[in-house]
């Protein structure tokens, strides 16, 4: 079984225990909604969601999807961030990796990075501060090199 499956299996089980433990149904589309996102990468916003799941052919109405992410983000699989404009995009958070945004201002694209001299700086915290750093957030906004050098930028825009 490959790491995607496990981790799908294993986030299955943490949502079957939730929806029990505080008395919610545990529905067939439900399930198709945690499984639909756990299936794809990057991040999502309801309305792409709800499109990519009638394409394929699921029967489920938008207030479903809300409502079932909703529940997710309750039991914590899934994080959600507003990037600076007016439409919440969320991605899965069971077992992912601790990673960070970049954000273009221009195409509004997500591209996400991982560096390690963040958790190095979470230690310091914590070993100095006397903080346990519980999770945190890092957003880059700017712009890519695509739309640098649309706009007649040279090929370098960090410059």
């Amino acid at each position: 079984m490959n790491t995607i499956t496990t981790t799908s299996n294993r986030a299955r089980q943490v949502f079957s225990a939730f929806l029990e433990q505080h008395g919610h149904r545990k529905t067939d589309e439900r399930f198709a909604v945690l499984k639909e996102i756990y299936s794809s990468h990057g991040h999502f916003d309801i309305e792409s969601l709800f499109l990519t799941m009638k394409n394929k052919k699921y029967r489920i109405s938008r207030a479903t999807i809300y409502n079932t992410v909703e529940l997710l983000l309750a039991c914590n699989l899934i994080r959600k961030h507003q990037f600076g404009k007016n439409l919440a995009q969320f991605e899965k958070s069971f077992e992912n990796r601790q990673h960070d945004h970049l954000i273009c201002t221009e195409c509004k694209n997500v591209v996400e990075f991982c560096d390690p001299r963040i958790q190095n700086i979470k230690t310091t915290v914590g070993e100095v501060l006397k903080f346990k750093v519980m999770h945190h957030s890092l957003n880059l906004y700017g712009i890519c090199i695509n739309c640098f050098e649309k706009k007649g930028g040279s090929t370098n825009p960090a410059k």
